[in-house]
């Protein structure tokens, strides 16, 4: 594999960055800035995705007839490397990678026709409804059951760590449609409006002072028939489709690209006995590997994007950059709090992104505390380390 960008796509990347700049809102270009939290606000994430709509950009990985670029999987790579530079919110990851694909793929064209235009331009938010107590890795164990009746199911069950459920507008769920068969067969993906009487969402507060994740009741809701995704008993087959169908999206190799340059400009900013920390040897050392572990993930992904040959399935793949993703983004959100020793402590309302801005609390300092916190969840979410390596283990080496 050639590692180096061509000139033309060098001059994509300054066209990108040039056209980004120009048309993201100075506002939300601050929000983002100041946010304290990992998750941008989802006002900020419907009016930028509105403009990025505009430009046909919003959803770059989609086929071009339901609103993509048709840009190679390069160019992607360089617009969301670029859309981070800027300080742009983040994709509303639920509607943008996860369900938008399994809806344009398996939905009806009623389906596409009702969700795929609005969850482009960011008009609904979209939920994740997967996990269960007791059943997070293992989905395959999930309780949470729907029952055909006439014209409609009736839902009933408990789901958790559904981020951003409170705030969004439907909910792509996994239930169980069918008991008497093996558990992956009697499963099946439902569109669920998140105002149906008979949801109640409760917010689960969180370490760093969040409450993005949430618990889902469903008592006895009513989700008309139309709003199955394909055949029921293969929401298994949609899941996999789903957790795979961008297997480099769990690196979060943008996201933590912009992280370490933050570190860096923290380094360079905080002093200890009169020397900028980025002078000092054992500061100097940990970037610098850092710098060369984000290098070796960042063609880890674009392997994965050339799509060269392993030997072993692709998904192995995406469990190694997953692994090494979220590992990263511990390592880099802790060397931001060790950077400002004490005034790491100052806990800043994910509420509000009010903060007194002086010399002795510059805008680098709210927010990292908050983030490195809830980083530390990064190699449990979405697959677990554990599982990850299971899958390597298993699936690579016939272990």
């Amino acid at each position: 594999m050639d590692l180096k960008f061509t000139r033309e796509d060098a001059e994509f990347r300054e066209e990108m960055r040039a056209s980004l700049n120009a048309i993201l809102p100075e506002d939300i270009r601050a929000s983002v800035r100041a946010q304290t939290t990992m998750a941008s606000h989802l006002g900020d994430q419907r009016r930028w995705f509105q403009i990025l709509d505009q430009h046909g950009w919003a959803v770059p990985h989609w086929p071009v007839q339901h609103g993509g670029t048709g840009w190679s999987p390069l160019r992607r790579f360089i617009f969301e490397d670029e859309m981070h530079s800027a300080d742009a919110p983040e994709f509303n990851w639920g509607g943008s990678h996860m369900v938008g694909p399994v809806i344009y793929t398996f939905g009806s064209l009623a389906q596409q026709e009702k969700f795929l235009k609005p969850t482009r331009s960011g008009k609904i938010a979209w939920a994740q409804g997967f996990s269960e107590p007791g059943s997070g890795s293992d989905l395959a164990s999930l309780r949470t059951n729907a029952k055909l009746q006439t014209g409609h199911y009736l839902v009933n069950g408990q789901k958790i760590w559904t981020s951003g459920a409170y705030e969004a507008d439907w909910g792509f769920f996994l239930v169980k449609t069918d008991l008497t068969v093996k558990p992956q067969r009697g499963m099946s993906f439902l569109l669920i409006d998140m105002k149906s009487p008979g949801i109640t969402i409760r917010q689960i507060p969180q370490i760093n002072g969040e409450a993005h994740l949430c618990e889902v009741f469903l008592d006895n809701v009513v989700v008309p028939a139309e709003n199955l995704v394909g055949e029921p008993g293969q929401g298994w087959t949609y899941a996999k489709f789903l957790l795979e169908h961008e297997r480099t999206t769990s690196s979060f190799i943008f996201w933590s690209k912009r992280e370490l340059r933050k570190a860096k400009r923290i380094a360079a900013s905080e002093t200890w006995g009169g020397i900028p920390l980025a002078q000092r040897p054992e500061f100097c050392a940990k970037i610098a590997l850092l710098e060369a572990e984000m290098q070796a993930l960042e063609w880890s992904v674009l392997r994965i994007l050339a799509d060269e040959t392993y030997g072993y399935p692709a998904g192995v793949a995406a469990s190694v950059v997953k692994i090494r993703g979220s590992e990263l983004q511990q390592d880099i959100t802790q060397l931001q709090a060790d950077l400002l020793g004490a005034r790491a402590l100052r806990y800043y309302n994910p509420d509000t992104s009010l903060y007194e801005k002086s010399l002795i609390w510059p805008d680098y300092v709210p927010g990292r505390s908050g983030i490195a916190m809830m980083i530390r969840a990064a190699t449990i979410y979405g697959g677990s380390k554990q599982i990850q390596k299971n899958i390597i283990a298993k699936s690579a080496f016939g272990l």
